[in-house]
């Protein structure tokens, strides 16, 4: 497809979006250590932030997130969205994969550690809870950040369009009952509104401005210097807002992260296993069907990574903030992306296993 090739060189082109990417895990790294002291040294920060807060959803957070994907939306070539019938094999496995598979692999995955090997460090309700929490982010695939995972692998962006949409949708009408069966509790209030809102702010809105940029830009501009000098220059947004969301997601978390060091390294386990087995599930059967790569990584990178946004949410207005279930979304959120872009590499270097 033509946006795909749009992607290609966007990322080639030299711009700031590759020099930052070969050195985003550390920068990575010092956002996570640069929130956590932003939230002991300056607590006013994330008080303040806080605040403005729709339906459990961080508008703060929302706009930053928006910053990132804003820059794929802006590169879809609506035209191309069409020809996605064409290639229905890369959305049967993310559909298969993240709805009949990963919630259930989550919840075992989990279990085994939390409650058996784990058992003699954990106290068996603290386990419940966390266990809840790892639910709460195996029932939702990601739908902000595959969009960043996507631009980093070269992703196809209307094909990864549709799968995210496709995922929303099926979110929508699938979150609520995984979740009530997998936690064998039948009252559980799931926020409907989180869920809608951030449809909204995390696809809906991004999607229209980036497609009015396109169109506008392109008609007073031309698409050469659309390609060439306008993506060029948007291209360091999307890591940069991703540094910015991580420092105040981490501001806002620092001192349930430092209460709990010890618990922190024990939910991590499930979540990092359950990461890996996801992805090389998806990405494998993805080269069995022969699918493009462009297709393949971020149909993977769905469903490895988490709506960790909705997690948190539903975790804290299901169970509270001081929640072992809160606790468990957030580490979700620490673990995520150092093992996404670990992820983004494995995918970037077998590209060439894959058709072209």
């Amino acid at each position: 497809m033509s946006s795909n090739t749009e992607a290609t060189q966007t990322q080639d082109s030299g711009g700031g979006m590759d020099l930052f990417g070969k050195f985003l895990s550390v920068w990575v790294a010092l956002a996570i250590i640069a929130g956590v002291a932003l939230g002991q040294l300056a607590p006013v920060v994330p008080e303040t932030l806080s605040r403005f807060e729709y339906a459990q959803v961080s508008i703060p957070i929302a706009i930053l997130i928006w910053a990132m994907i804003f820059p794929m939306m802006a590169q879809i070539d609506f035209s191309a969205i069409v020809d996605v019938r064409k290639e229905p094999k890369g959305l049967t496995i993310t559909t298969v994969v993240n709805w009949l598979i990963k919630p259930f692999t989550m919840f075992a995955i989990a279990w085994f550690f939390l409650m058996v090997v784990f058992e003699p460090f954990i106290a068996p309700q603290l386990a419940s809870e966390y266990l809840a929490g790892a639910i709460l982010l195996g029932a939702a695939p990601c739908t902000a950040m595959v969009f960043v995972w996507s631009y980093l692998t070269r992703g196809d962006p209307a094909y990864t369009l549709v799968q995210v949409s496709l995922n929303d949708i099926i979110m929508l009408f699938a979150f609520a009952p995984i979740v009530v069966f997998l936690l064998g509790v039948s009252d559980i209030q799931v926020p409907w509104n989180t869920v809608i809102l951030s449809v909204v702010l995390y696809i809906v809105i991004p999607l229209t401005a980036g497609y009015l940029t396109r169109r506008i830009l392109i008609a007073r501009r031309g698409e050469r210097w659309y390609d060439e000098v306008f993506m060029k220059r948007l291209s360091p947004v999307t890591p940069a807002a991703l540094i910015v969301t991580l420092v105040l997601l981490f501001a806002f978390q620092g001192e349930v992260i430092l209460q709990n060091p010890f618990h922190i390294a024990l939910i991590a386990v499930p979540l990092i296993v359950q990461t890996f087995l996801i992805f090389f599930l998806a990405y494998g059967w993805a080269r069995l069907w022969k699918v493009r790569h462009c297709i393949a990584a971020p149909g993977a990178m769905i469903g490895a990574s988490n709506f960790f946004e909705l997690a948190v949410a539903a975790a804290i207005a299901l169970f509270g903030l001081q929640s072992g279930a809160a606790l468990a979304a957030v580490v979700g959120v620490l673990v995520e992306v150092p093992l996404m872009l670990m992820l983004v590499r494995i995918a970037n270097k077998t590209r060439d296993r894959f058709p072209a």
